[in-house]
């Protein structure tokens, strides 16, 4: 790993400042790598996301994506007795692709609660205002728009729901292996032909402790990743919600599933031109950098804060239960002849199969706050006819 020569300008600025002030934990380096102002993977011009981009999400493939969510929203809605004011916040909005679905299905479907909502858009790159307000432009009296920082200092209360999806995986993560003598941490160092890692000792002891809180242990020469920053974010989220819910899509397992000895290498995985690599060091700055995620941090995190699980499961179950078959059923008659028809069936084929599929790749998780035993229309039974 690592043995190329720098090229990018963001890997001379990170080798540099490594040079000058020391080795820095991988969770620093990636940190930069995705988030470094202007030249990041997420914070640098270009288009990360869909067929020019570097990789797919389920929003992508299909409209349905959206309209079904917002099916759920509308549930959310009435489960909190239909206040006057709903509000939606979307973390790490990008484009606004789902907004864009989520509101269209909203004001063509529950107008009563459209009228009652406020569309929050949560982005860490300001740069996507201009083109989330353009996108959304049919929308303009239902947007507002936030910063991380100010969902994360408690500024904003509010009812309703907060939702994400492929958030928590791109957050920077420890790197840490067990070696004969403890647990290490893996450190990124610089040498004549770039970017060296180098095992030392855990730069916190919250990384030793995180471990032992999901009873986690490690085969000598394991490696794994620990993400701190998500159930800090789950947190936040908590305190943000006076009463609501908390939808998460993303990729993960719950903790004994993830870090299984079979997972020596851990689940770290760059995405560049719809090809993968597990080589961070090359095309810093250019290539996305992710890992699955510890379901179990965020559903711990959310208890400790008043938020409970309500539902954790494949997305292909998710779907289902909130009408996904409906919806395949109303497209297929819709469609103007089967060339488009095949079309709907295929990218819906896409968000639910497994293998090659999405469906039990992402998984689902809501949580609630200040509703008891809430009946969420993913809990219904579905068939499997097709």
């Amino acid at each position: 790993m690592a043995d190329e020569v720098a090229t990018t300008q963001l890997a001379e600025i990170i080798l540099k400042r490594i040079r000058s002030g020391g080795d820095i934990t991988f969770a620093s380096f990636m940190e930069s790598a995705l988030y470094e102002p202007d030249l990041g993977y997420y914070t640098s011009p270009g288009r990360k996301v869909g067929a020019e981009g570097d990789f797919y999400t389920s929003m992508n493939v299909h409209s349905a994506f959206g309209r079904l969510i917002s099916r759920e929203i509308g549930r959310f809605w009435e489960l909190l007795d239909r206040p006057d004011t709903f509000t939606v916040a979307e973390a790490g909005a990008g484009g606004g692709q789902l907004a864009q679905d989520i509101l269209d299905a909203i004001a063509e479907e529950n107008t009563n609660l459209y009228a009652a909502l406020t569309y929050r858009l949560i982005e860490k790159e300001p740069s996507l205002k201009e083109a989330q307000a353009a996108r959304l432009a049919q929308h303009a009296e239902r947007l507002a728009w936030s910063s991380p920082q100010e969902l994360s200092d408690g500024a904003l209360r509010f009812t309703g729901c907060i939702i994400s999806n492929e958030l928590f995986d791109a957050m920077p993560v420890h790197l840490v292996e067990m070696a004969e003598d403890g647990l290490k941490e893996v450190f990124v160092s610089a040498d004549a032909n770039g970017f060296r890692e180098k095992l030392q000792p855990p730069s916190t002891p919250e990384l030793a402790a995180y471990l032992a809180k999901f009873e986690v242990r490690l085969m000598p020469g394991q490696r794994a990743e620990i993400n701190l920053a998500a159930p800090a974010w789950i947190t936040r989220a908590a305190t943000t919600l006076e009463r609501g819910f908390v939808l998460t899509i993303d990729y993960g397992y719950l903790s004994e599933e993830l870090y299984a000895s079979q997972r020596r290498n851990g689940t770290l995985l760059c995405y560049h031109k719809h090809s993968t690599n597990e080589d961070p060091y090359r095309l810093v700055g250019e290539q996305d950098i992710t890992t699955h995620i510890n379901f179990s941090s965020l559903i711990e995190a959310g208890k400790e804060e008043g938020l409970v699980a309500a539902w954790y499961g494949e997305q292909y179950r998710f779907l289902l239960g909130v009408g996904l078959m409906e919806e395949l059923m109303q497209l297929v008659a819709q469609a103007k002849d089967e060339q488009e028809s095949l079309k709907h069936r295929l990218a819906i084929k896409k968000l639910m199969m497994p293998e090659g599929g999405m469906g039990d790749t992402f998984k689902v998780l809501i949580q609630a706050k200040g509703v008891d035993n809430p009946q969420l229309l993913c809990m219904r039974k579905w068939g499997m006819g097709l």
